[in-house]
């Protein structure tokens, strides 16, 4: 079963056509699904609902890949890119190696900034003004920036 709607789906088929100029590599963090309930090992109920999410949304762009990684057999791998929990999503393209980072089920006003986020990765354009450009540039060392996002 689809989770995107196939109205939404031809919309985002659309705008991902206009707007990506650069590929884009949804590097996908998880875990197999277990029936066993093991003590003191992570659960992640929400992990196979994110991949078929995203498997959804890489089917719509020839410039979105989407790999799937074993977030416990690929610890270190993951630490590296900064992912320390589950479900989590690197978003890759041209000058964005591992900046931007989606943790948790990306669905309601989430899966908007998921979208937006793919679009600022991957094209050649910036949606900040000039005068936020020019306050990056001078940036003198590097800055962790996080946003969360919920309605509440």
């Amino acid at each position: 079963m689809a989770l995107l709607r196939d109205d939404d789906a031809a919309q985002l088929r659309q705008i991902f056509a206009d707007e990506l100029t650069d590929d884009v590599t949804l590097v996908h963090y998880t875990q197999p699904a277990s029936r066993l309930v093991v003590p003191g090992a992570v659960q992640c109920p929400s992990c196979a609902d994110t991949e078929a999410l995203l498997n959804e949304v890489a089917e719509l762009s020839d410039h979105i890949s989407l790999e799937i990684h074993d977030f416990a057999a690929e610890l270190p791998e993951a630490g590296a890119q900064g992912v320390d929990k589950i479900p989590a999503t690197v978003i890759t393209g041209p000058g964005a190696a591992g900046a931007v980072r989606v943790f948790g089920l990306p669905a309601g006003y989430e899966f908007g900034e998921l979208v937006e986020s793919i679009i600022d990765v991957g094209s050649a354009s910036s949606r900040l003004s000039d005068e936020s450009l020019a306050a990056v540039e001078d940036l003198t060392q590097d800055v962790h920036l996080q946003v969360f996002v919920t309605p509440t």
